[in-house]
């Protein structure tokens, strides 16, 4: 249990996904000016990682690895995640038409996010069984949706702050980005005390 419980806060907390690794900025910078479409697209992101993650493990170790396959997990995993995110699209295109339309050309972006593909590789490179794969997958999308909640609320500040005009826009945004990201290293103490 204790295994669990150190994943999931290290991918949440300390390795958190786009504040500390850096993966999926781009939809982290496109989609955090408004808060419901932040919240859509952290909880698309959660969805595909987490069923990325079901789907991938087994097809690893019991498909690519035996017939020595390995190299093509790349290929595999994409098509995959492709899979689950033409899946998630057409269920809030068909439920929620406002938040697909509010969140544009990053739902399907979601295939190429590399955040979720780095997760699929950390599941095999750390050796994760199905259940801690399954685990670091809701970590890491958790961790997306933190990172996003937070830089709104960044983001709402900084809309009403005196920025000058040739530093307003992505580069005040970028260095939001990074003093936030920095505030993520006290968590590291923390997490040492906690699990050794």
């Amino acid at each position: 249990m204790i295994d669990i419980t150190k994943i999931l806060f290290t991918v949440i907390l300390l390795n958190n996904i786009v504040l500390s690794q850096f993966l999926g900025v781009c939809s982290f910078l496109g989609l955090t000016t408004d808060l419901k479409s932040s919240m859509g697209m952290s909880y698309a992101v959660i969805f595909v990682m987490v069923t990325s993650s079901a789907i991938t493990h087994p097809i690893y170790k019991y498909l690519l690895t035996p017939n020595n396959l390995q190299y093509m997990q790349t290929v595999v995993f994409i098509l995959v995640i492709a899979a689950a995110v033409q899946i998630l699209e057409a269920i809030i295109k068909k439920i929620l038409p406002p938040l697909y339309k509010s969140m544009g050309i990053y739902l399907p972006l979601i295939t190429t996010n590399c955040a979720i593909l780095g997760i699929m590789l950390v599941n095999i490179q750390e050796s994760y069984n199905f259940l801690q794969a399954i685990v670091n997958g809701l970590g890491a999308g958790v961790s997306y949706m933190l990172a996003m909640f937070l830089f709104v609320g960044v983001r709402q500040k900084m809309a009403h702050a005196k920025i000058p005009k040739f530093f307003a826009g992505l580069p005040a945004a970028l260095v939001a980005a990074a003093i936030v990201s920095v505030s993520f290293n006290g968590f590291k103490g923390v997490l040492e005390n906690i699990f050794g």
